[in-house]
């Protein structure tokens, strides 16, 4: 885990006083709310319906058990006893009072974390895939490079006031676990025929009110130039991004607009340019950072651990994914109780899952794109114990990829962006659908309270957003889309419903789905090998 060095610390401690006093001039009304808005943004500070929300940065989802401790403290310090896991493996707190904002972030910073660019049109925080490091079949630990491109990128001058806000996804396996290609870079690690180390670079995915799947701009780079290809990419967005229309200033508007042909042609002439300026950090530089992401040190283990007990076997079967050393297993803690709220957790579960980290899993976790937690160092001997205190706590729901494991934004009743709530219909849904859902098989359901997308619903095997309807709450239903390697986008299935009809018309197209199903088909299988079609008509008649 990458621990800071004296120009990060310094760099954060300077930020927060520096927002102290901002704070201070705009609490004695010497800064106007015009004024203070982009000061604010710039820390990740947002006003929404109630309070303001404070989003806090997980760099590629990667926590500390110490740092997983304050977290829990600033929620029940300073908010409400809770905090929310986002789709950008990040937390935010929705009831923060502005005096109290300059703490936190001091707080933050005497565990190296901040809030810097979780907002603003800016890089925002890198994700990664959650198992980077531990998964067996990435070709590298992605997690060097994601902590390379967030040096490169905090700060950056020439990218501070970019068109809009732009979103970095490393990976290093061809199982995308991090919607990748949904992003404004996308970047895969790859090997090429020669068994050298280089990167994928996507451009121009994006969800939002023009959902795009970012192409390839350039099936290797060289992994030394990384970041001048980064550069390269950013430079050509930045110079010609819209600037005069919010709705089109996303990068994946230009490369739509210009071709990928052409795109990648500035890019490469981009990257031509500057190659020989030598603008890539020093190989030892990435050395320096590559260590601490070391294997811990694992003790050579058998594999194989005992799941008689029938509860903890339907936990371990849904919720452990393969480790690459034996006798080790990455564990998924489900924040998505039947009936609870997607990505919420109480102080007192953070402090209960920093225990269990220091305990079991090499003092790490790790947050999901999909809101949820892992510890991804666990003893197989060690699993039954984890369990046990995990199902004691309420957090072993055994739901990962099942249907009441649903993503799903705050919705209308936190944020001033949206036009429906989010969360009552994930409950409901969960309640419907959990009774039927290992019957239903992997089923990934994804809710948007707004055309902003925070809920990633387009990429929803089955998506939901709410719409305003002359003032009335309305949600359209969407169908196909996925996140993963086999990236697609959901589409529409026609007229929308109301709170209750919603839910309806998702068990609707399920049954639909479970007799019409054959052998190995998960939902969006059988969606694509039939068409929307058959579930328009089970849903309009």
């Amino acid at each position: 885990m990458y621990q800071y060095d004296e120009y990060d610390q310094k760099m954060v401690e300077t930020r927060v006083a520096e927002f102290r006093d901002q704070v201070e001039r705009r609490l004695s009304g010497d800064l106007t709310e015009d004024q203070f808005t982009p000061l604010r943004l710039m820390n990740g500070l947002y006003l929404q319906l109630h309070a303001y929300m404070l989003r806090v940065a997980v760099p590629y989802g990667t926590l500390s058990a110490a740092q997983m401790r304050m977290l829990a403290q600033i929620a029940r310090k300073y908010d409400k006893g809770y905090g929310h896991f986002t789709t950008r493996q990040n937390i935010q707190y929705n009831w923060i009072q502005l005096k109290d904002a300059p703490d936190i972030l001091a707080d933050l910073a005497t565990v190296e974390m901040h809030a810097i660019q979780t907002s603003g049109n800016c890089i925002r925080n890198i994700s990664s895939d959650q198992f980077a490091g531990v998964a067996k079949d990435e070709v590298c630990d992605p997690r060097p490079y994601a902590e390379l491109l967030r040096q490169w990128s905090s700060f950056h001058p020439e990218f501070s006031y970019l068109p809009r806000k732009f979103k970095f996804a490393v990976i290093a396996s061809a199982e995308d676990r991090a919607a990748m290609r949904l992003h404004d870079i996308g970047i895969e690690m790859v090997r090429n025929d020669a068994d050298e180390l280089g990167a994928k670079f996507f451009a121009g995915g994006g969800m939002g009110r023009t959902p795009m799947i970012g192409p390839c701009v350039r099936e290797f780079v060289p992994a030394d130039a990384l970041i001048s290809y980064s550069e390269a990419i950013l430079r050509v967005y930045n110079r010609y991004g819209r600037r005069d229309n919010k709705y089109k200033a996303r990068i994946k508007i230009l490369v739509h607009e210009l071709g990928i042909e052409e795109f990648r042609r500035q890019v490469e002439a981009e990257f031509a340019h500057m190659h020989p300026l030598d603008l890539d950090p020093p190989r030892a530089e990435l050395t320096r950072i590559q260590a601490f992401f070391a294997p811990p040190a694992y003790e050579p283990l058998p594999d194989g651990f005992d799941d008689s007990d029938p509860d903890f076997k339907l936990w371990a079967d849904a919720n452990l994914h393969p480790h690459k050393v034996p006798g080790y297993a990455a564990a998924t803690i489900s924040l998505k109780p039947v009936g609870g709220i997607p990505g919420d957790a109480s102080a007192e579960q953070m402090d209960l899952i920093a225990d269990l980290a220091a305990r079991y899993s090499m003092d790490e976790v790790r947050v999901t794109h999909a809101q949820n937690l892992v510890l991804p160092n666990v003893r197989q001997a060690d699993l039954y114990a984890l369990w046990q205190e995990l199902d004691a706590a309420g957090l072993a729901p055994a739901n990962l990829d099942l249907a009441s494991d649903i993503i799903a934004c705050p919705g209308l009743d936190y944020c001033s962006l949206a036009n429906a709530r989010s969360i009552p219909i994930a409950q409901k849904l969960a309640q419907r659908l959990a009774p039927v859902e290992r019957d239903l098989g992997e089923l990934k359901i994804k809710i948007s309270g707004c055309i902003n997308a925070c809920g990633h619903h387009h990429a929803g095997h089955i998506g939901i957003l709410g719409v305003d309807r002359k003032g009335v709450e309305n949600y359209q239903l969407l169908l196909g889309g996925s996140g993963a390697e086999d990236v697609s986008l959901a589409k529409i299935t026609g007229p929308g419903f109301d709170e209750n009809g919603i839910v309806d018309a998702v068990e609707t197209v399920t049954n639909l789905y479970r007799k019409r199903r054959e052998d190995g088909e998960r939902f969006v299988d059988t969606y694509r090998r039939l068409g929307m079609d058959p579930f328009k008509e089970a849903l309009y008649g």
